[in-house]
């Protein structure tokens, strides 16, 4: 880290494919949540043109025929969910109201059931797997700057589109940033990749024009840019056809720009379309908890938290702790700290963090973490002074 180097982080709009497939499998999440907080649900989405399937795995002591409920339900869903996103009809990529809906939807296995549902208030993991979370004191949110202004120009996308600022932009879209680190921090935004959809009259200087003027300079504060900032807008050229039409798209397929923009290393399993039961989620919030409360009791500057489970079992079978040279006490200190002060079983975390509602659609776009929506309550810092004592017992 004392060697200056540049480090790029991408974001996506919440019109991206992949994006959409995500939304669309949290909000079939958040329905079921609604009616059955101890619901069990695996949604996939796939996107194409004029066509969305959705399959998966869902299970409800509560409701009754819920897979009948499920087909009657999913396509509204769907199509409410591309509605509000920005897509209006084949010009814009996607037609809401006239593309097909296939569902493909099934009872939970059993043996799985049996695995996750152990009794007395256990709860198996619903999946074996690795997760990572990670914190660090670049910005208030204590997350990576790069990946938080490329999702802070893709916000910005949407709030100049939706309030018709620009009345050409569509809902697709893409960011990068790429941002040299000096002595660890970051100092200067190198360059600056915005690709947005547009309608057919925009031309393209009007395009670079107005996307450097309403999108980007709003975002990217002056002293922030280096003196020579590349920046690029629609670099392969004209970007009318988008959404569903351009590319195919997938639940779970954009895990880098859902966490840390590349800064953490990360375990594999989506995020999105998953009960808490499922740890692949369910602990990558745990994880970025434990990374937060870590360095927000000044423990260390920088922290990454990898927990790993085994399908079935309530504990961890292993729990790293890494400070990146940065603690300001013994890391094995703050590792029994972390085993002290927090409870990592599905059950534990889904208690702490208060998991079994329906707030997951709104956590589809602009990533998992760094947000500052109370519901959000993985990005609290509320056990930095029980860490703080927990390091001081030997």
């Amino acid at each position: 880290m004392k060697r200056d180097f540049v480090f790029t982080s991408e974001s996506v709009a919440e019109g991206h494919p992949d994006k959409l497939a995500d939304r669309i499998s949290d909000s079939v999440l958040d329905w079921l949540l609604a009616r059955d907080a101890e619901a069990h649900v695996a949604c996939e989405v796939l996107l194409a043109k004029n066509l969305i399937v959705v399959a998966g795995e869902f299970r409800s002591r509560r409701l009754s025929n819920l897979l009948a409920a499920l087909g009657t339900v999913i396509p509204d869903i769907a199509r409410n969910t591309v509605r509000e996103i920005g897509y209006r009809g084949d010009a814009t990529g996607f037609d809401p109201d006239g593309c097909e809906v296939r569902l493909s939807i099934s009872a939970q296995s059993e043996n799985i059931d049996a695995g996750v549902t152990r009794g007395q208030g256990v709860i198996g993991a619903g999946d074996q797997g690795l997760m990572f979370g990670y914190a660090c004191d670049e910005t208030p949110e204590l997350m990576p700057l790069p990946i938080m202004l490329a999702h802070a120009l893709m916000r910005q996308q949407s709030s100049v589109r939706r309030s018709g600022a620009l009345p050409w932009l569509r809902p697709d879209g893409k960011s990068q940033v790429s941002m040299r680190y000096h002595g660890g921090k970051p100092i200067a935004v190198e360059s600056i990749v915005v690709s947005t959809q547009h309608a057919p009259e925009a031309d393209d200087r009007t395009v670079q024009r107005e996307v450097l003027a309403k999108i980007i300079e709003p975002v990217i504060p002056p002293e922030l840019r280096a003196p020579a900032m590349r920046v690029l807008v629609n670099p392969a050229g004209r970007f009318e056809i988008g959404g569903p039409l351009g590319d195919t798209g997938l639940t779970g397929r954009k895990n880098i720009v859902d966490t840390y923009g590349g800064a953490c290393p990360h375990g594999g399993g989506a995020l999105s379309g998953k009960d808490p039961t499922k740890v692949d989620r369910s602990a990558a919030y745990a994880a970025r908890y434990v990374a937060k409360n870590v360095v927000g009791a000044g423990l260390a500057r920088r922290c990454t938290v990898q927990v790993a489970y085994a399908i079935g079992l309530a504990e961890p079978v292993s729990l790293f702790v890494d400070t990146h040279g940065t603690a300001a006490v013994e890391e094995a200190a703050i590792e029994r700290a972390v085993r002290e002060v927090f409870d990592l079983t599905p059950a534990g975390i889904i208690h702490d963090l208060d998991l079994r509602r329906p707030i997951y659609a709104r956590a589809a776009a602009y990533g998992h973490f760094g947000r500052h929506e109370v519901e959000f309550t993985w990005e609290r810092t509320d056990r930095v002074d029980a860490l703080k004592a927990a390091v001081t017992r030997r």
